[in-house]
């Protein structure tokens, strides 16, 4: 199979051009193709002044490859495919008694699980929120009734932190293996829109993730794996360094010297025990900060000029960084086109933001975190100080949002010029339970206001009206990765407990549903070779 490059057509083009394009492009007559595939499908709205075109990456066959390949050796938009099928590591031979544990079923314990099944390893999976049905009706608990459920919210249940979100499904990690294109046919095959193979920046959006991940439950359990909700980890069992099983809060022991962690990074009870019981961790950077959101069609406007709200296009996103004169870096993150602000708490009397978009990302608002790194140097106090910094920066929002899980909130205009704000103007914020206009200068350390409130007039450079007055600000962003890392050895096993793979997201080694779910097969595949033995 071949591929080819930057082929350009017009935005508007009929789907039914694309081969007679890749023929005049290819000069080659139609019975020549034997076959296309659409591997990429993007677009460069930075110059404003061309004409918009989508970008094709296609892959083919033809019927003598040799002679086109000699035709086009001078072309460097066209060579050989590389081979993105995906290929397992091994299938558990028949009796094996042992069945190794997963914990956790967000996308890297899916991941992780769903790809032990296909090997025929028959995991166990342990999820400590509900099942995602429940899950959903307890989250819009605390949205619409201001009543959090610990243990079944945003954080925590089946889908992980990623369901209530906007379901992207692109990274920049390193694959040479192409796990990712496993995770992508994945979900298409669990029911996701089929177009995630091609477009530049795939998403599925909230509701459709819950059927998607429903569906991929089903999978695990028709290939043996079995997967239980409500069911929390509070110890590890470890004889000489050598992990031997879990214990769950019912009481109940599963032995198991096989345990792929794949904690999210909400799971500080569970950090905590793990250090407890000294399995090795370390602090690493994460960064806080605040939701900002605009007008959809400002952003639409200043990212792609006259071709906003064309509906090839959809609603159209951004990414921006600032280095701020004191040292520190702010960006966005986890910016949600036509989505809303929404809270993300798993813990009593918190309050904590993210953002989530639906699969239409037709939402009045535009919003994004706009966040400040932070490293170990500004908590120091060992692997657990990063949590400790989080929960007291989510117990003050908490407080300065009335007490009642609304979130602090205050104009971008106020924000800069240093006061409180009294009143809303033309952009409502999209928070539920509601927002309380206050001062955000006492939400974060000084440092981190002081970074944000260079960097906001500096972003208007970039994108104009970012720093409009009336653009809102919603507190608090915390949760933007994990604060601690699980450090692992080469062969993804904790530096001092065999058996047990730190992975995903809570473990320092994801930041996203992609990345996740990469890591989450990566592990699979370490686990798998230890049980085979079978070298890495």
């Amino acid at each position: 199979m071949l591929r080819i490059t930057e082929l350009k057509l017009p935005i508007d083009h009929p789907e039914e051009d694309l081969r007679p394009a890749l023929l005049r492009r290819l000069g080659i007559d139609s019975d020549e193709l034997l076959d296309f595939t659409l591997f990429k499908r993007s677009y460069d709205a930075r110059k404003k002044s061309s004409e918009l075109c989508f970008i094709y990456t296609i892959d083919f066959t033809v019927r003598d490859e040799a002679a086109l390949l000699r035709t086009f050796a001078d072309d460097r938009h066209l060579g050989v495919a590389p081979d993105v099928s995906y290929k397992t590591v091994g299938h558990a031979p028949a009796g094996l008694s042992e069945r190794p544990i997963v914990v956790g079923f967000g996308p890297c314990g899916i991941f992780a699980g769903l790809l032990l099944a296909q090997m025929g390893f028959k995991p166990i999976i342990l999820e400590r929120g509900t099942e995602v049905r429940q899950r959903t009706k307890d989250t819009w608990g605390l949205w619409r009734k201001n009543v959090l459920n610990p243990e079944s919210n945003v954080q925590f249940g089946e889908g992980g932190a990623g369901t209530f979100s906007d379901g992207k499904l692109y990274s920049q990690i390193k694959d040479p293996k192409f796990h990712g294109r496993k995770v992508l046919h994945e979900f298409v095959k669990a029911g996701a829109p089929e177009e995630i193979l091609y477009v530049s920046k795939p998403h599925i959006g909230t509701f459709r993730l819950t059927g998607v991940v429903e569906n991929m439950r089903h999978q695990i359990e028709a290939l043996g794996g079995e997967v239980r909700f409500q069911q929390r980890v509070t110890d590890v069992l470890i004889d000489n360094g050598q992990l031997q099983g879990v214990v769950l809060d019912n009481g109940e022991q599963i032995d198991s010297r096989h345990v792929i962690l794949a904690l999210g990074h909400s799971a500080r009870d569970t950090f905590r025990m793990l250090h407890g019981r000294g399995v090795y961790m370390e602090a690493k950077p994460f960064s806080v900060g605040f939701r900002i959101e605009h007008p959809q069609s400002l952003i639409d406007r200043a990212r792609l000029g006259k071709y906003a709200g064309h509906p090839k296009l959809g609603a159209a996103d951004y990414k921006l960084v600032h280095h701020a004169k004191n040292g520190r870096s702010v960006y966005s993150f986890c910016m949600c086109p036509g989505g809303t602000v929404v809270a993300a708490t798993s813990e009593l009397h918190r309050v904590v933001t993210n953002g989530m978009s639906q699969y239409s990302r037709n939402e009045r608002n535009a919003n994004s975190g706009i966040v400040v790194g932070i490293t170990p140097e500004d908590y120091p106090g060992g692997p657990l100080a990063g949590i400790e910094l989080q929960e007291r920066l989510e117990s003050l929002a908490y407080v300065l949002g009335g007490s009642n899980y609304e979130a602090p909130a205050q104009l971008v205009g106020d924000f800069i010029a240093g006061k409180a704000s009294s009143a809303l103007g033309s952009v409502e914020p999209s928070y539920k339970p509601g927002v309380k206009l206050v001062d955000l200068a006492d939400a974060l350390p000084a440092y981190a206001i002081e970074a944000i409130r260079e960097a906001l007039p500096a972003f208007d450079k970039q994108i104009k009206g970012f720093a409009q007055h009336d653009a809102i600000l919603t507190g608090i962003e915390t949760r933007t990765s994990s604060p601690l890392r699980m450090t692992r050895d080469e062969t993804l096993q904790s530096l001092n407990v065999k058996g047990l793979f730190p992975a995903g997201e809570g473990a320092g080694y994801a930041g996203g549903i992609l990345s996740a779910g990469v890591d989450g097969i990566r592990v699979a595949e370490a686990l798998a070779r230890d049980m085979l033995g079978i070298a890495g």
